[in-house]
């Protein structure tokens, strides 16, 4: 596939090696391996980056995992990897990080779901802010609360004529059925900058769907 160019922003390393593992997970070592030859990342094969906050992995190395996804299985089959790793990655360990660290406790837990999300969807996207160079803020738009990234690293560089952002439609779907103590909510992508929109924003309807 083609070389994605440097973006000059970046993730810090534990977050992209989170992903790599829950691509791992999801994929098996083989099919990883195969996708970071593809995405021009076989230096990573057996060499994730460290677990640590550095900030040094490039939002177009990032998005180059998923385009290489996407070229080795086709849209339909890509995009069912991207949502399982995406979940996969809050499950593996995003629930622990910062403004999250107090979701679990008894004290969050017994607010009403209204509460947990006006709460809950504004401490994930400080995540990205502070640690990352993904600025995340969050809308109240009445029906929905927009989830707005600018840069994203999901699409950075690629062009689409629809929305491709899947990896983080499953991070925050697994979020949302963690923050709401497992209930489901429809979340889906209604800006795309791979599409030549401003910003990548996911719609999370405040309506139950289970």
């Amino acid at each position: 596939m083609p070389r994605i160019e440097p973006s000059g922003y970046y993730y810090p390393n534990r977050i992209a090696r989170i992903y790599i593992e829950a691509m791992e997970e999801v994929m098996g070592k083989n099919g990883l391996n195969a996708v970071l030859r593809l995405a021009g990342l076989e230096h990573m094969i057996d060499n994730y980056p460290p677990p640590n906050l550095k900030k040094e992995f490039d939002f177009a190395d990032y998005s180059a995992l998923n385009g290489a996804l996407e070229e080795m299985y086709g849209p339909r089959g890509g995009r069912g990897l991207e949502l399982r790793a995406g979940r996969a990655s809050f499950a593996r360990g995003l629930q622990g990080f910062g403004a999250l660290a107090g979701a679990s406790d008894l004290a969050f837990r017994v607010l009403p779901l209204s509460a947990k999300l006006k709460a809950g969807i504004p401490a994930m996207a400080k995540i990205f802010t502070q640690f990352s160079d993904q600025k995340s803020t969050v809308e109240d738009r009445g029906d929905y609360y927009a989830y707005i990234m600018n840069p994203c690293p999901v699409c950075w560089g690629r062009k689409a004529d629809r929305p491709i952002c899947f990896a983080g439609k499953g991070l925050l779907e697994e979020g949302l059925h963690w923050l709401s103590g497992g209930h489901k909510l429809r979340v889906e992508e209604i800006e795309c900058t791979a599409m030549g929109h401003p910003t990548c924003t996911y719609a999370i309807y405040k309506e139950l769907i289970d």
